[in-house]
């Protein structure tokens, strides 16, 4: 129990010292109350069902993947490289009609192109008409596009790398949509032009189009959707408003056993990024929509690889909205993993997960057998 107290009153130490340096800084007297108040919180992890301090685990978001599923990654990967592409067309075929799954292979392809490609060029030699392979070249293009630009503001990309971008982006676009042509049912070329409507600065009735494209062929695409909500936010085409109506609708929209609505918290952790956190929505209506959020989640098969980073964002979310009977049973879920935003982003994620799942406990007044 000391243990886990001194690092509680640690942590509170390092944040207030990091906001007063940042200029929001609190007043001795406020300082030494936090404190205070951080030091009477006593917090036994194994009366509400949570793994003691010292299992913690910063190095993962969420338990590992299960041994065959990186064995199979591993073989495509390495037959890739060595030239042999029907490996890789064969994993993207078996997700069939599960558009989520489908694009998560093509994105796992994507890594895979990153050292080395010549394997797709052969694949696009031997089956020009592959719509899967057309889709895996635009997302080349796209990516090479970006890579060139690197994450600087405009007018500090130099000439020449800026008129590469402004080519490459256009010929992804032509690219997705030729790929489209070729398989004229799947979304996966309406990802990337949705993708690449942020770099071509698309405007709404340009982009709209696209995002028809895609929801009339896979309504409830995951990563569809967070690239939309990328374009409505206010550092591209949109404001926080339009970001978080975007948001909000998609929460109503989730199906069963889809982590779509966790769109929802990929928003807020935008919003706060830009705007800081006194721009999260506080209605009652606003916090219904996180526990809303939260039992859609509870539908998606646990297995799902995006779950575990959802669920930090959203205990974290819920917290901050003062539901903290439902961040208790997301940090219940999330059991020793803490190695995740928005805990990484703190000096010691171990101590501010801890802490944070602490005062869930703690304000939630409840234990494991009730």
């Amino acid at each position: 129990m000391t243990d886990v107290l001194s690092l509680l009153v640690a942590f509170s130490v390092i944040v207030l010292i990091r906001r007063s340096r940042n200029g929001g800084g609190l007043t001795g007297l406020a300082h030494r109350a936090r404190l205070a108040r951080r030091r009477r919180l006593r917090f036994d992890p194994a009366a509400y069902g949570l793994p003691p301090l010292e299992q913690l685990d910063a190095r993962r978001a969420g338990p590992p993947p299960p041994v065959y599923r990186s064995k199979e990654i591993q073989a495509i990967a390495h037959a890739a490289w060595e030239g042999d592409w029907r490996p890789a067309a064969a994993y993207v075929e078996a997700a069939g009609r599960d558009w989520d799954e489908r694009w998560s292979r093509m994105e796992l392809l994507q890594q895979v192109m990153e050292q080395d490609d010549s394997w797709l060029d052969a694949w696009l030699l031997v089956q020009p008409d592959s719509c899967e392979a057309a889709t895996l070249h635009a997302q080349r293009l796209l990516h090479q596009a970006w890579a060139i630009r690197g994450s600087e503001y405009a007018n500090k990309v130099p000439a020449d790398r800026m008129a590469a971008f402004r080519r490459l982006v256009p010929a992804s676009i032509d690219a997705a949509k030729q790929a489209a042509e070729l398989g004229p049912q799947d979304p996966g070329p309406w990802v990337v032009m949705v993708t690449a409507a942020r770099g071509a600065q698309y405007s709404h009735e340009q982009f709209r189009p696209l995002w028809e494209g895609l929801v009339a062929r896979a309504p409830h695409h995951y990563t569809g959707h967070w690239q939309a909500m990328q374009y409505w936010c206010a550092k591209w085409f949109g404001s926080n408003r339009l970001m978080l109506e975007f948001a909000e609708r998609t929460v109503g929209r989730a199906p069963a056993g889809s982590p779509l609505a966790g769109i929802y918290v990929h928003a807020l952790y935008e919003l706060v990024k830009r705007s800081g956190s006194a721009a999260l929505p506080s209605s009652a209506a606003a916090k219904d929509l996180l526990v809303q959020a939260a039992r859609s989640l509870d539908q998606v098969p646990e297995g799902d690889e995006r779950l575990p980073r959802l669920r930090h964002l959203l205990a974290h979310y819920l917290n901050k909205a003062g539901r903290y009977e439902a961040a208790l049973e997301q940090f219940r879920l999330l059991g020793p993993w803490c190695g995740a935003e928005p805990w990484t982003k703190e000096v010691d994620p171990v101590a501010a997960f801890d802490f944070a799942r602490g005062t869930a406990a703690t304000k939630a007044g409840t234990t494991a057998g009730r």
